[in-house]
């Protein structure tokens, strides 16, 4: 059933209603057979009574640190011997490249968390969820080459969750990765654009993929006097990947090549109420199986993830306003889950006050005062399209029993200040929660959590702030003669550029102009 089909349900369906019916609390319900939480939890009356002010004027201490991820023990990923940098065989590890929310700060990049899963079931696997602006170059401090970032999982097409993508599959191939980029994510929307148009966008990543790749030919034809295919590659079926569709390339490069862009479509509506019909990734030789679901941001198409491999889950929902799905996901059946990542917003008013460049809100009567509660109601109307505040975010993590053995606030602009306003708020519906750290933790860049049956052990990685590429770990000792080379297979840098205004190393008498090795 498509998402536009009239047959398609609007609003909840009897089953949800079902789960819905019970509790209600500022518009988020939840229904009491699906909660039945033993941990303590405050009553809607506590919940909703004021908090501690969150503002902290003129103290850099407060709002340019974030002093928990300060602490945490460091380790070195591109130290061999450093005992945390092997990935072990019963390990998922979990790296944050990106941990904000626009706009844009040194502090942190955009979204995108990288997920290792070691060999225990096979073969070890990784995969890269969500990649916005500038976190290849966290990527690349971490010594995580291109080659280990060729599998994609997009949970909505917003720029601070896939821009980057641009990045990945333009300079793969010169890099490690000389196979094929594969990017997953929700199908088209089916939004009537606006109602009343009878006009339906392809909003979809399949739609995304074709014009990204049509927009990146000039750069994909001048960079393929490279090598970007090997022999012996053989491409990933539907049945070996446990994919929902056939994995094709979006244009004409060869299924081998690493010019080649795969989308996987998911029908972002489904979240395996009949068995099996979520399922985006199934692969026997990993042992890694990966889910989605629908959530509620912005526009319909948005979807979260649940990865699940040898006895460890974890859940990415990505941006989203409150809703059942994440709950549900996170219940796991009764089981739990392992790490439960979920965004969380600061308040309107802060992000007003901040984003205006102020330390507090104004008062009455200051000059900038309207300009104040106007920029608050615009940024309640993206609130209430979108995101979980903190509050919200507090209530939600009360509806799950049992609770996450980890739970991590993500898309967040973290700082001391931020953080210990965002913990009052979560208090106040899980007052049980004491601190940052054993059970909650704000996400930030080079965070990463070592995860196994028997422990989750946060870290702070230390990289290198004037590095550069990653180590290219090539898949073959042997290449494909590039796509522009020579009559005997060689690159051919000369092929596809005009010569004729060349300044030559060399003039026509031979004397020197400059060096030909750069020096």
């Amino acid at each position: 059933m498509e998402p536009n089909d009239p047959k398609t349900p609007k609003g909840i369906t009897r089953r949800d209603a079902l789960k819905l019916s019970g509790l209600a609390v500022g518009g988020l319900a939840i229904g009491s057979t699906m909660i039945g939480s033993s941990v303590e939890k405050a009553t809607a009356a506590e919940a909703c009574l004021p908090v501690k002010p969150c503002h902290w004027k003129s103290l850099s201490l407060m709002t340019e640190r974030y002093s928990y991820f300060e602490r945490l023990p460091t380790y070195n990923p591109l130290d061999p011997n450093d005992p945390n940098t092997p990935l072990q065989p019963d390990e998922m590890r979990i790296t944050f490249l990106g941990s904000c929310i626009p706009p844009v700060r040194r502090a942190q990049q955009m979204m995108s968390i990288f997920v290792e899963v070691g060999n225990a079931m096979g073969k070890a696997d990784q995969f890269v969820f969500d990649c916005g602006s500038g976190v290849c170059a966290n990527y690349g401090a971490m010594g995580i080459g291109f080659g280990r970032m060729d599998k994609v999982f997009i949970a909505h097409l917003h720029g601070d969750h896939m821009s980057d993508l641009t990045h990945i599959y333009c300079f793969g191939p010169s890099a490690d990765r000389k196979s094929p980029l594969y990017v997953w994510g929700p199908a088209s929307s089916g939004v009537e654009s606006p109602k009343g148009s009878n006009k339906y966008y392809e909003d979809g990543t399949k739609a995304f993929c074709e014009n990204l790749r049509r927009a990146m030919r000039w750069h994909s034809e001048s960079f393929s006097f490279q090598t970007t295919s090997y022999p012996g590659y053989t491409p990933p079926t539907k049945e070996s990947w446990g994919l929902p569709v056939d994995p094709v390339p979006v244009d004409d490069d060869p299924a081998n090549d690493a010019f080649a862009m795969v989308p996987i479509e998911l029908q972002w509506w489904k979240y395996g109420e009949v068995e099996g019909d979520n399922v985006a990734y199934h692969n026997k030789e990993t042992g890694v199986k990966i889910t989605h679901f629908p959530v509620i941001h912005c526009r319909k198409g948005s979807i979260g993830y649940k990865l699940e491999w040898n006895g460890l889950t974890m859940i990415y929902t990505s941006d989203t306003k409150p809703e059942i799905h994440s709950i549900e996901q996170a219940i796991n059946g009764g089981k739990g889950v392992d790490v439960f990542i979920h965004e969380m917003v600061v308040p309107a008013e802060v992000w007003a006050f901040k984003n205006m460049g102020l330390s507090a809100p104004p008062e009455p009567g200051d000059p900038l005062y309207n300009t104040f509660l106007d920029t608050v109601e615009g940024l309640k109307n993206v609130q209430n399209s979108s995101h979980t505040p903190q509050g919200a975010f507090g209530y939600l993590l009360s509806q799950i029993n049992p609770r996450p053995r980890l739970t991590v606030a993500t898309h967040f602009p973290v700082a001391n200040d931020t953080v210990a306003c965002a913990l009052n708020s979560v208090q106040a519906h899980c007052p049980d929660i004491q601190k940052i750290g054993p059970e909650l933790i704000w996400s930030f860049d080079l965070m990463v959590l070592r995860v196994t049956k028997k422990q989750i052990k946060q870290l702070r990685a230390i990289v290198p702030e004037f590095g550069y590429s990653p180590v290219a770990h090539m898949p073959s000792s042997t290449m494909n003669p590039p796509k522009y080379s020579t009559a005997d297979g060689k690159p051919d840098p000369f092929a596809q550029i005009d010569l004729t205004t060349e300044i030559p190393a060399k003039d026509a008498q031979g004397n020197c102009n400059y060096r030909d090795d750069g020096y």
